[in-house]
């Protein structure tokens, strides 16, 4: 179990440290899950939509010139 808990925040740190914007991908990601345990009156529109949210900023990654590396000067 304590392999387990080192593990698991080591892979998501990882993952969200190659995000461009790893806070707004958390809060919308939050967001899903509490929005899942509350009923509404369209069952699954906005759940539908912001599912989508979340999957495209995970799909976002940061440029290669933002991530630090080198510069190619001409």
């Amino acid at each position: 179990m304590s392999l387990f808990r080192r593990i698991i925040p080591g892979l998501l740190y990882r993952y969200l440290g190659r995000l461009r914007f790893p806070a707004l991908f958390v809060l919308t990601t939050a967001v899903l899950l509490g929005d899942l345990v509350v009923p509404d009156a369209i069952p699954l529109a906005d759940e539908i939509l912001l599912a989508l949210a979340s999957l495209f900023l995970g799909r976002l990654r940061r440029r290669k010139e933002e991530e630090g590396g080198p510069e190619e000067i001409p």
